[in-house]
């Protein structure tokens, strides 16, 4: 931007670009995402792998636009979906503008970010920096710690950390100063998406992630991994009053074995119906309307492992 008058500010130039989070599973990728963004847009469960598609979320200001992406976690895979979602993972890095590597401070750095950051030190030129996430859970000494531990890291894999911040999604803490520094590592750009849209993951996808988030609340630890959600049919209910709306959804939730069908559903179906009554609310607040939700489980054997199940399912 040009000066226009004499004694005129110059404005700094508008910047737009593409951040990813990255790291190990449950590292806190989605809820800063989200606290970013400033609304859920992304499902956050403390089981590993929740997070199966990139989705953009998308933070407005008046100096730019910054798009962030929420990838899987990386990590080592045991079955053709892990393998594909890691390939995911590694084509996102080459493509945006920033990495935010994230390390969760009340836990040590392991083997799983050494891998991560080592896979990551191949893409060249991106631009690197780490978040130590969690702060709220982690004593002064503590993160002082974490942060000379992923310094030392970097120094190790021969990655170069642009910054290294330390943030507290659920406090708050040093969100706004985390925002302000991936913008300022963006390039100067146009507007990329219009005013007031958050997300441009289909509504679809966003609802059934949604389901599956409810699903995955409770559940033995080896059954996360094969449910999977498929939203068959939505939209409006015909010839109701426009002031009073219902959004009919009708979806299938997966699972691989006839055993995890009856953990799903429950005793008499009361799981089930949990289930579906906890993502409707989920689903309203979303997207602001009322919600019929018609839910069925099935079977879809080995899915994880099988190519054209995979498709089916939408991976």
């Amino acid at each position: 931007m040009g000066v226009l008058r004499r004694g005129a500010v110059v404005s700094d130039p508008f910047k737009s670009g593409f951040a990813s989070f990255v790291g190990r599973p449950n590292a806190g990728k989605s809820t800063l995402t989200n606290a970013l963004v400033g609304q859920k847009i992304v499902i956050t469960s403390d089981k590993p792998q929740t997070t199966r598609t990139v989705v953009r979320g998308i933070v407005h200001r008046d100096d730019a636009q910054l798009v962030l992406i929420d990838t899987p976690g990386l990590h080592r895979p045991r079955t053709l979906l892990g393998e594909r979602l890691n390939d995911l993972v590694r084509t996102t890095w080459a493509e945006v503008d920033v990495v935010a590597v994230c390390f969760p401070s009340d836990e040590k750095i392991g083997p799983g970010d050494r891998f991560i950051v080592t896979e990551l030190a191949k893409v060249r030129r991106t631009v690197k920096i780490a978040v130590a996430t969690k702060t709220d859970l982690a004593t002064p000494e503590r993160i002082g710690q974490h942060l000379l531990d992923i310094q030392a890291l970097g120094q190790e894999t021969g990655t170069e950390w642009a910054e290294i911040v330390p943030v507290s999604a659920v406090a708050g803490d040093q969100v706004q100063l985390l925002a302000d520094l991936l913008v300022g590592l963006l390039p100067e750009g146009p507007v990329l998406y219009p005013d007031g849209e958050l997300t441009d993951a289909p509504e679809e996808l966003l609802v059934a992630d949604l389901i599956r988030e409810a699903a995955l609340d409770g559940v033995r630890d080896e059954l996360p991994h094969s449910i999977a959600v498929v939203v068959e049919e939505m939209g409006l209910r015909e010839g109701r009053p426009e002031d009073k709306p219902l959004l009919d959804v009708h979806a299938n939730l997966y699972v691989e074995r006839d055993s995890q069908k009856g953990i799903v559903i429950g005793r008499k179906g009361a799981r089930l119906k949990d289930v579906g009554s906890r993502a409707r609310v989920s689903i309203e607040a979303m997207l602001g309307t009322p919600v019929y939700l018609d839910l069925h489980v099935k079977i879809a054997k080995d899915w994880q492992r099988d190519p054209r199940q995979l498709r089916k399912l939408g991976f």
